[in-house]
């Protein structure tokens, strides 16, 4: 199969493709599996869409944000294509419907986020169908080299195993060599398909404004007042984004505060006013932008450090999507750089954390399994294998390990080989009844009118709504769980009841030997330890590339492994002649050792008989400069007198003041 430019503009209405995406197209149509790396803005979507039009089957789109899918979903729509997302925002009727959609193969592409695989009722009803293709959206974030990576994605390759999807599309704008070869070995993507456009953009000019932080505000009126236009001011923190765009309020211009703090109806109001250009500047977090379709914005400016080159390479790409000028601009000093490598070091969890999560497993193994010699072959191959069911909130609570990097401790587990996910189940299932239920016994044959009843039986109804009791039916009835939530998903669909699920609970299956291995936990901690190192290097290599002497055009391009960008662009700052010397604005203070003193003692006095594990080093630390972790949520620690004191204070300067303290 060929790729038809008639098909192409009665479709979309484009003459030709552009550069990458004929090559993209044919790839799939030819039936391989195919990773695109394309610069944000360059049409890596139309690749999938195209050829999604053109396959038998489904095609089943993993996108990481809401946003993006939303925007990709009403330019579909736009070109009379069928495609629907099944997401949290649907009421169950809209949910229904889409899944009529899929099922009739009316609906030829259907998004979705990676957690909905962990959904019972999704993995029942996608199973049922017939899957074209599998399109990975974001795909960096499979990689644990990538910037953005997401435990979630590494199940993705398993995924595609068992839903027997036979064509996968990754699609990134961000990918190292090394992020590269990762994604496509994951997917055994041929190297002869992948597809990798320039990665120079000649139409963004970059610039580093070395500024101190005093004088920050008046350096971004001065930088605004000089764009045409519409743009997005990036910031690190949601209180910056407010403080921001007050500030540029107050001096005319019309500009909104954007992130993940305001409800969902007044971000997508903001995000509709800047596309209308009844807005001109979004401060906004990297919240704000993975969605936007707006070809005409004119300025990215960071007011804060990004977090990495990676982010700031997908920030800027924001930037004249539409091929005219746009300006890019990094207000640029290292007192952001405290806040960045406080966020690396809040993820990185405690080796007794760790520990706390291996003990949970431990716990709920059969008494025969804990009390085995693990010598016997026979006795392992039956006995020394269980299933372990938890949910993440109450782990994350009880270990005092943020949801992120327990997801990732749990994908390292996997590795490892000591657990392995099997499904995820509602641990509890509710209905109400919409038909009446004799009405509803009376549509059936009489066996299946009697499985029903067991059902309807040995549910517990508190006032309107029943909750469904799993075990009760099948030592009643001997039906199995996966029975009775198929019957029950079958008469919501035909609006004989209204079913709601809650708390997902995911089971694995433990590999015990594996989980008693001496050196687990600590093997755990140095993947993690690690991983703080290789973020802190990211954060250098950020610095270093804002100092540098030679073309950042040229070397932005080399970073993400392509090397035909050419060697001076002619229009970035190094090249206009100002080459950036970063520094901080004001000396980092060291912290107060009376101070710190006294903040221990209060935290420990506060949680003296409530927290049973140990009070680490990084517990004080993360305390002291003001972060969040379940145990401080739980227990309500931010009112204790000396959290967040040493704000300002270099973590490594805390830690070694505290360790001072409590040794």
């Amino acid at each position: 199969m060929y790729s038809d430019p008639a098909i192409l503009q009665q479709l979309f209405g484009f003459s030709a493709f552009r550069e990458g995406q004929k090559e993209a197209v044919e790839s799939l149509l030819g039936g391989h599996s195919t990773l695109a790396i394309f610069p944000t803005g360059s049409g890596k979507s139309l690749c999938y869409q195209y050829v999604a039009t053109q396959l038998p089957h489904l095609t089943l789109v993993v996108s990481p944000l809401l946003a993006l899918m939303k925007d990709q979903l009403a330019f579909l729509r736009s070109k009379g294509i069928d495609a629907a997302s099944i997401d949290s925002t649907l009421t169950p009727e809209q949910n229904k419907h889409v899944m009529n959609d899929v099922r009739s193969g009316r609906c030829k592409i259907l998004m979705v986020s990676v957690e909905r695989f962990k959904n019972e009722r999704f993995r029942q009803f996608i199973e049922s169908i017939q899957v074209s293709m599998l399109v990975i959206d974001e795909a960096h974030c499979i990689s644990e080299w990538g910037h953005n990576f997401r435990p979630d994605y590494l199940k993705l390759p398993a995924y595609q195993k068992e839903l027997d999807i036979p064509l996968v599309l990754l699609l990134t704008a961000t990918a190292t060599k090394k992020v590269k070869e990762d994604m496509a070995s994951r997917f055994n993507i041929a190297p002869a398909h992948i597809i990798q456009t320039g990665f120079y953009r000649p139409n963004l000019n970059l610039h580093v404004r070395p500024v101190l932080e005093a004088n920050k505000n008046q350096a971004l009126f001065e930088e605004i007042h000089k764009q045409q236009g519409a743009g997005i001011v990036y910031v690190t923190l949601q209180n910056s984004a407010e403080d921001v765009a007050r500030r540029l309020q107050q001096q005319g211009f019309t500009a909104s505060a954007y992130h993940a703090g305001l409800d969902s109806d007044v971000r997508q109001k903001i995000q509709q006013e800047f596309m209308d250009n009844k807005v001109q500047v979004v401060v906004a977090t990297i919240a704000f932008g993975m969605g936007i379709d707006k070809s005409d914005i004119r300025f990215v400016i960071h007011y804060d450090l990004p977090k990495s080159i990676e982010n700031y390479s997908q920030e800027i790409g924001r930037g004249g999507r539409d091929g005219k000028v746009a300006n890019c601009t990094v207000l640029a000093n290292l007192d952001g750089l405290l806040t960045i490598e406080n966020f690396v070091y809040g993820d990185t969890p405690d080796k007794s954390a760790i520990e706390r999560v291996i003990t949970d497993i431990q716990s709920q193994a059969p008494i025969e399994v804990k009390s085995s010699e693990h010598n016997s072959p026979q006795f392992y191959e039956k006995n020394n294998i269980y299933q372990w069911e938890t949910q993440i909130n109450s782990l994350s609570s009880a270990s005092n390990i943020r949801q992120l990097p327990l997801k990732t401790l749990l994908v390292q587990l996997e590795l490892a080989n000591v657990i392995r996910p099997l499904y995820a189940y509602f641990a509890e299932y509710k209905f109400r009844f919409i038909t009446g239920k004799e009405d509803i016994l009376r549509l059936f044959s009489e066996e299946r009118s009697r499985f029903l009843d067991a059902v309807f039986t040995h549910s517990t109804m508190k006032k309107v709504w029943g909750v469904v009791n799993f075990d009760s039916i099948y030592e009643q009835y001997g039906a199995e769980r996966s029975r009775v939530v198929a019957a029950l998903e079958y008469l919501n669909e035909h609006n004989h009841i209204e079913l709601a699920s809650r708390l997902i609970t995911d089971v694995y299956q433990v590999n015990y030997p594996q989980l008693c291995a001496e050196n687990l936990a600590d093997r755990m901690a140095h993947y993690f330890a690690d991983n703080e190192h290789k973020e802190v290097e990211r954060i250098a290599a950020l610095v270093g590339f804002f100092e540098l002497n030679s073309c950042l055009s040229y070397n932005l391009s080399a970073y993400f492994d392509d090397t035909k960008a050419p060697k001076e662009c002619g229009h970035c700052s190094v090249c206009l002649g100002k080459v950036a010397k970063l520094g901080y604005s004001t000396p980092i203070p060291l912290p107060d050792t009376a101070q710190v003193t006294e903040a221990v003692t209060a935290l420990q006095s506060h949680l003296n008989g409530k927290f049973e594990g140990p009070l680490t080093l990084s517990v004080y630390c993360r305390f002291l400069t003001g972060m969040t972790m379940p145990l401080f949520t739980r227990f309500k620690v931010k009112q204790v007198k000396g959290f967040a004191c040493c704000e300002h204070c270099r973590y490594a300067d805390v830690k070694a003041v505290v360790s001072s303290i409590i040794d």
